[in-house]
């Protein structure tokens, strides 16, 4: 059941006039980036803008380039580092073992003075 509004659905802007009434549009550019998948990109830029080197491919998210024939690599992707996997880049086998009897000589000294630890 409708409320009776007229202008419901409408914007600002919507309006029958169009381009007199918003004024010219800025002259465009447009300008294809490639994708090391074969994919193009045309993104348009008004003409007095200045144009990026690169941009992002709109169907596979790789790096795209204006370069045709040399397109972008796609970027190297790292697998993810558990936080132990960085602790034993930093400390050898050795280290850790003392770092472990030290941590727990604390622990059985802090026990035995009746320290409540959980």
């Amino acid at each position: 059941m409708a409320s009776g509004s007229a202008i419901r659905g409408s914007r600002v802007g919507a309006g029958p006039m169009g381009e007199a009434e918003r004024g010219e549009a800025a002259p465009r550019i447009q300008v294809s980036y490639y994708c090391a998948n074969g994919h193009v990109t045309c993104p348009s830029f008004a003409e007095e803008a200045e144009v990026p080197e690169g941009w992002e491919c709109t169907r596979c998210g790789l790096p795209a380039s204006q370069d045709r024939q040399n397109p972008p690599p796609p970027p190297k992707n790292t697998p993810y580092k558990t936080h132990l996997a960085y602790v034993k880049e930093r400390r050898s086998d050795k280290e850790a073992a003392a770092i472990l009897k030290e941590a727990l000589a604390n622990l059985k000294e802090r026990r035995r003075s009746g320290e409540v630890i959980y």
